[in-house]
C-alpha cells in the first residue's frame, strides 16, 4: 500500500516563509521585512542582522552547513558558491556557526567567468550578488548536504546586469507603476502595486539512463543527431493523456513531493504527445518567484530522473520526427486588492477597463512582435517553431469568438451592443448532466492565446529560462499603459476618451488578431500580406533587441541600458555559434568512431557472407544487394563527415561573433543534416546488433 502524504506538512517545508518569519522575527522586524517585501525600499542593516540569524538557525535546524547566494546568470540556468556557516573558534576552542546581515543582502562572486558580451573584461572580475527579498530562501539537499539558497541579482562592478533576474523586477516595477494609473483612472484607488503572474506549464522527455550513457549526442548536446524514426511514432494519439505507466508514475510521485518541499505549486501531470514525453504545470505565481521555482522544477526534474534510473530531457527537439518540448508561460496582471486586470466578467463588451487593458495588450504585441519572437527564441527552439507541433515563428494574438466579435463591434461603429454567450453543452446521455460551455473555443496553433483570464505565450522553449519572456511582456504593455495613461490622464472628458481610445488601438492594430490555424500555409501568406514579421531562426531575431525602437523602450523604464542590450546579443550570437559547434563537433565524434566503424564491420562480415555464400553454390544476389546499398551509404557518410570537417573547422576559426553564427546556421548545420541522412539511412539497413548506440525505438518507448 503506498505511504500516506500530508501535503499540507509537506508544502514549503524547506522554504523560509512568511509563516517561519512570523514565528522567528520580533514584530517590528517582521513588520518592516513585509513592509520591503510588499513596498520597496531597503531593510535597515540591524534589521538584515536579525533576519540573517533567524534564517542561520532555521536552516542549521534543517541540517544546513553551507549557504549560497543562488543566481541567474546569462547561461540561462542558476549557479551558486557554498560558503559555510563556520565562524571561528572561540576562546575555549569551539566552533561559533555565524551568518551576518551583511552576507545575507550581498555576495561577492567571480563576475569574470560568466557570458557577459563584453560587459566585463576577463580581467574584472568582481561581480555582486544582492539579495532578492521578494523570493524566499529555501533548503536544497543533496549529495553536498543541506544548503541554504538565497535568491539573488547579479551585477556588475560598475552596476550593470549579468543576469535575467534584475532585468525581470526591474520590468514587474515598470508594469505595476503603470499599471495602476490605469486602474486609479477607473476608481480604484485601494490598489497599491499591480503584479504580473506566471504559471509556465513544462513539458520534458523521459529516458533509461543506460541507454541515455550510450548517446554521447545526447550527452553533449541534449538532443540525438542521428536516429532514424521507430516503426511507430505518436500517429496513433494514444500516448496524450494516456495511462501514465508504473516507473514514470514513480518518478512523478518522488517529483511533487521534492517540489512541494520547495513551496512550488506543482498541480498537474500527464503525459504528453510524443512516446516518453510528459507535462507538468503548476499554479500561479508572482513573476519573479515563478521564475526561480521553474528553474527548480527543472533541476529537480533531473535530479529525480537519476533516482529512477532515467534521464530527463529538457532539450525542444530531442528526437526528429516526433513533438519537440515547449513551455507554456501563463500570463496575467492582478492587483494587490484581487482585481484581475484580464478578467472579462460575464458581460466583456460592457468591461471598459478590461477592453482597454485588451486594446493595450495587442497594441504592445503588434508594435513588438518582433522583441517577443526573440524573447521565445533559443538554439533549440529553432527545431520546434514552426513545426506542426508549435505555434508558427509569426506572432499573433487568438482572442475567440466571444472577443473578436467585441473587437469587429468596435472597430466598425465604436460600440459593442452585444456579446456572444456560450451557450448549453448537451451531451444527449440522460445521466451525465448540462452545462454552460465557455464562450470560445481554445487555438492551440496560437503563439499569444486569450485563454479566459490571462494570455498564454505558447512559444517559449521548455529548456529556457522564462525570465526574457516575461521581462518583454512586461515591458512592451508597461509602454502601452503609459501611453494610454498619458492620453486619458489629461482628457476632460474622461468616458468619451476612453471610448476613442480602445477604438483607435484595436482599429490601428486588428492586423495581429488571428483566429485560424497558425499551421497552415495560407496564414504565412496572409500574414506577409498584413506585414507581420515572420523570424525563421534564433540569430535572426537577435538584432531586434538592438533596435532603435527597443533601445529607447527598456530605457524608457530602466529596464535594460543600451550597453546591456549589447551585451546581450553578443552573448546570444556567441551562444548559437558555441552549441552548433559542439554539435557538430558530437557529429565528428560519433560519425568517425561508432557510426562508420560498425558500418565498415557490418560490410566487412556481409562481404563474407557474399563469398561464402557463393563457394556453396547459393544464390547470393540478396546479399550482394544489400552489401551495395550499404557501401553507397558508407561512401556518402564519408564525404558528408569530410564536408562537415571542413566547414567547421572554417566556422571555429572565425572571429566576427554575428558572421560566425550565420556562417554555423546556414553551412554548418546544412552539413550536418548531409551527414544525417545518410547514418539514419543506414540504421534502417544494418543489422540491430551492430548498430553502435540504442534507436530511436530502444530509448522513447523502452522507458
Amino acid at each position: 500500500m503506498s505511504e500516506m502524504i500530508n501535503v499540507e506538512e509537506l508544502f514549503g517545508s524547506k522554504v523560509f516563509t512568511r509563516t517561519v518569519m512570523k514565528e522567528r522575527l520580533p514584530k517590528n522586524v517582521y513588520k518592516e521585512v513585509i513592509k520591503v517585501m510588499e513596498q520597496g525600499g531597503e531593510l535597515s542593516l540591524a534589521a538584515a542582522d536579525v533576519v540573517a540569524k533567524a534564517m542561520k538557525d532555521w536552516a542549521v535546524e534543517n541540517g544546513a552547513t553551507h549557504y549560497t547566494h543562488w543566481f541567474q546568470p546569462l547561461t540561462g540556468i542558476t549557479a551558486e558558491k557554498h560558503d559555510s556557516f563556520v565562524s571561528h573558534p572561540d576562546e575555549n576552542g569551539k566552533m561559533i556557526m555565524d551568518f551576518s546581515g551583511k552576507e545575507l543582502i550581498k555576495g561577492e562572486p567571480d563576475a569574470s567567468s560568466f557570458p557577459s558580451g563584453g560587459l566585463r573584461a576577463t580581467f574584472e572580475a568582481r561581480g555582486y550578488t544582492a539579495w532578492d527579498i521578494t523570493s524566499p530562501a529555501f533548503l536544497k539537499e543533496d549529495a553536498t548536504g543541506v544548503i541554504l539558497c538565497i535568491p539573488t541579482a547579479f551585477c556588475s562592478y560598475k552596476g550593470e546586469a549579468l543576469d535575467k533576474k534584475t532585468p525581470l523586477l526591474r520590468s514587474m516595477e515598470a508594469i505595476s507603476q503603470q499599471a495602476l494609473r490605469i486602474v486609479k483612472l477607473f476608481g480604484n484607488t485601494e490598489a497599491t502595486k499591480v503584479v504580473a503572474s506566471v504559471g509556465p506549464e513544462q513539458e520534458y522527455f523521459l529516458v533509461d539512463r543506460e541507454k541515455y550513457l550510450k548517446r554521447t549526442d545526447l550527452i553533449f548536446t541534449g538532443r540525438t543527431l542521428f536516429g532514424a524514426p521507430a516503426p511507430k511514432g505518436q500517429e496513433m494519439e494514444d500516448h496524450y493523456f494516456g495511462t501514465i505507466r508504473e516507473r514514470i508514475g514513480a518518478y512523478m510521485k518522488d517529483l511533487n513531493i521534492e517540489l512541494w518541499k520547495l513551496g512550488v505549486t506543482a498541480k498537474t501531470q500527464h503525459n504528453e504527445v510524443a512516446p516518453a514525453q510528459h507535462e507538468l504545470a503548476p499554479i500561479y505565481e508572482t513573476a519573479n518567484i515563478a521564475v526561480d521555482h521553474n528553474q527548480l522544477v527543472m533541476e529537480t526534474m533531473k535530479k529525480v530522473a537519476g533516482r529512477h534510473g532515467l534521464t530527463c530531457l529538457l532539450h525542444e527537439k530531442p528526437f526528429a520526427g516526433v513533438n519537440g518540448s515547449g513551455k507554456h508561460n501563463n500570463w496575467s496582471l492582478t492587483t494587490d486588492n484581487g482585481v484581475n486586470l484580464l478578467d472579462p466578467g460575464e458581460t466583456p463588451n460592457e468591461n471598459i477597463q478590461f477592453l482597454l487593458v485588451l486594446a493595450c495588450i495587442i497594441k504592445a504585441v503588434d508594435r513588438h512582435a518582433d522583441l517577443l519572437r526573440q524573447s521565445a527564441s533559443d538554439v533549440g527552439n529553432d527545431h520546434r517553431l514552426g513545426a506542426n507541433e508549435a505555434p508558427p515563428a509569426i506572432i499573433s494574438v487568438f482572442l475567440g469568438e466571444q472577443l473578436e466579435d467585441v473587437v469587429k463591434q468596435l472597430v466598425e461603429t465604436g460600440e459593442a451592443s452585444r456579446c456572444i454567450e456560450g451557450g448549453k453543452l448537451e451531451t444527449g446521455v440522460s445521466t451525465l448532466p448540462d452545462f454552460t460551455k465557455d464562450a470560445t473555443d481554445r487555438n492551440r496553433t496560437s503563439p499569444f492565446a486569450f485563454t479566459g483570464n490571462k494570455f498564454e505565450f505558447r512559444m517559449v522553449g521548455s529548456a529556457d529560462s522564462i525570465a526574457s519572456p516575461n521581462t518583454i511582456l512586461n515591458a512592451i504593455v508597461a509602454e502601452a499603459f503609459c501611453e494610454a495613461a498619458d492620453v486619458l490622464e489629461k482628457a476632460e472628458d474622461f468616458e468619451l476618451a476612453v471610448h476613442d481610445l480602445i477604438k483607435e488601438y484595436l482599429t490601428k492594430h486588428q492586423r495581429i488578431i488571428f483566429n485560424g490555424d497558425g499551421y497552415s500555409e495560407a496564414w504565412v501568406a496572409e500574414a506577409e500580406r498584413r506585414g507581420l514579421p515572420n523570424i525563421k531562426s534564433m540569430i535572426e531575431a537577435v538584432d531586434t533587441l538592438t533596435t532603435e525602437k527597443s533601445v529607447q523602450l527598456f530605457k524608457k523604464f530602466g529596464i535594460f541600458t543600451k550597453a546591456e542590450l549589447e551585451s546581450r546579443e553578443e552573448v546570444l550570437y556567441e551562444t548559437y555559434a558555441k552549441t552548433i559547434n559542439i554539435e557538430a563537433l558530437t557529429m565528428i565524434d560519433m560519425a568517425s568512431k561508432q557510426i562508420i566503424p560498425a558500418v565498415i564491420r557490418y560490410t566487412k562480415s556481409l562481404a563474407d557472407t557474399v563469398i561464402a555464400v557463393k563457394e556453396a553454390g547459393a544464390d547470393a544476389s540478396a546479399q550482394a544487394e544489400l552489401l551495395k546499398a550499404v557501401s553507397e551509404k558508407l561512401t556518402a557518410m564519408k564525404a558528408a563527415l569530410a564536408k562537415l570537417e571542413e566547414v567547421e573547422a572554417k566556422a571555429s576559426a572565425m572571429e566576427n561573433a554575428k558572421e560566425q553564427a550565420f556562417y554555423y546556421k546556414d553551412v554548418v548545420k546544412a552539413a550536418m543534416d548531409a551527414l544525417r541522412a545518410p547514418a539514419d539511412e543506414a540504421e534502417m539497413l544494418v543489422d540491430k546488433q551492430v548498430w553502435p548506440v540504442p534507436t530511436y525505438g530502444d530509448l522513447i518507448f523502452e522507458v
